[in-house]
């Protein structure tokens, strides 16, 4: 569901379509590292990474000073750097960025405020945009202003109900036709949530060899692909063992982690598994690091992940830092926050 023929023929500014990605990555032992999955869509959380250094930086002042960590507080003028790096080739003068929300019910809302604010640029809705003649306008007191780039946060299906979903509120009539006309740049592209979809992530690895003619840096879980029978069988007969995730799942919902899930929900991942083999993969799962995290008991081991951000534009730029994510759950491998799990401030050192 994530391609979209909508896209095809279409040039984008320095061929990029994903200018920012969230890379999640998991620590399994010495110098082992996986790459777990790729965020291309709209990838979130980069707020806290900014937030829980401000409120470390303000509790321990002076062990800052003291390790050397590098800064993360310059990623809004990264980013902004990147968004304008991809303005439309016929863009006069410096270009106008927006941000584009669905609104303060959205879940992220805060984040879309926030980094709206630390670029300096508007927070903008759908019914803030105005097309007109393949242009893209933000309604504003002093009347019409020209929009060159949207950092877009909300989902491929609600960008432009003339072509998508048309019964959309979230996005604005004809945003599509000006990028195909080369009048706007839409951050991300369209289109590119087909990079995080978990049944291409099994030919990432090849698709490095094929298109840059190298080895990958760093290794893919190993995963089942359960369209196909013998990996479907697999799965099935090691299903207690085996992570189970939803191809289009994402925030830790439609997925089983076998060594911990219940009789019935095995058994209820086993009828779905039987009915949409196509819908489901499977990895192994993987003895995730473990840091010293302050529970309600006290400090215990809990585990985590790492998602760096990457920005690509006109060049390709990496905050150093990230969004360490927690399980808080004693033993639970799911550290997404809408399963309950936490954050923790991200050092890199400068020496």
């Amino acid at each position: 569901p994530q391609f979209r023929p909508e896209m095809v023929d279409l040039d984008l500014p320095h061929n990029v379509y994903t200018h920012i990605a969230g890379i999640d990555m998991v620590r399994t032992g010495p110098d082992e590292y996986y790459v777990l999955e790729d965020n291309c869509r709209t990838p979130s959380g980069v707020s806290y990474m900014v937030e829980n250094r401000e409120v470390m930086m303000r509790l321990f002042p002076e062990l800052f000073r003291r390790a050397g960590v590098a800064p993360v507080a310059h990623y809004g003028d990264e980013l902004l750097e990147t968004l304008r790096s991809v303005a439309p080739p016929n863009c006069q003068g410096e270009p106008t960025v927006v941000l584009l929300t669905p609104g303060i019910h959205n879940s992220a809302y805060y984040e879309h405020a926030f980094l709206a604010d630390e670029m300096g640029i508007d927070l903008v809705e759908g019914a803030d945009l105005l097309v007109k003649n393949e242009i893209c306008y933000m309604r504003s007191t002093s009347g019409l202003t020209r929009v060159d780039v949207i950092y877009r946060r909300i989902d491929d299906d609600y960008i432009d109900p003339l072509v998508f979903r048309p019964e959309s509120m979230l996005g604005a009539p004809g945003l599509h036709f000006a990028t195909r006309a080369g009048n706007l740049t839409l951050a991300n592209a369209i289109g590119a949530g087909i990079a995080d979809d978990k049944a291409v992530y099994i030919h990432v690895p090849e698709m490095v060899r094929f298109y840059l003619g190298e080895e990958p840096l760093l290794q893919n879980v190993p995963t089942h692909d359960c369209s196909k029978p013998e990996d479907l069988a697999y799965t099935l007969a090691h299903i207690d063992q085996l992570v189970v995730k939803a191809v289009h799942g994402s925030g830790g919902y439609g997925m089983l982690v076998g060594p911990h899930a219940s009789k019935a929900e095995i058994e209820t991942f086993v009828a779905q598994l039987r009915a949409r083999p196509h819908d489901y993969v499977a990895q192994p799962t993987l003895a995730l690091s473990t840091v010293p995290t302050f529970v309600e008991s006290g400090i215990a081991p809990r585990h985590v992940d790492l998602r760096p951000f990457v920005l690509s534009g006109e060049q390709i730029r990496i905050v150093p830092g990230g969004l360490t994510r927690v399980a808080l759950r004693d033993g639970s491998l799911v550290v997404n926050s809408s399963q309950g799990g936490g954050t923790k401030d991200t050092w890199v050192l400068e020496r």
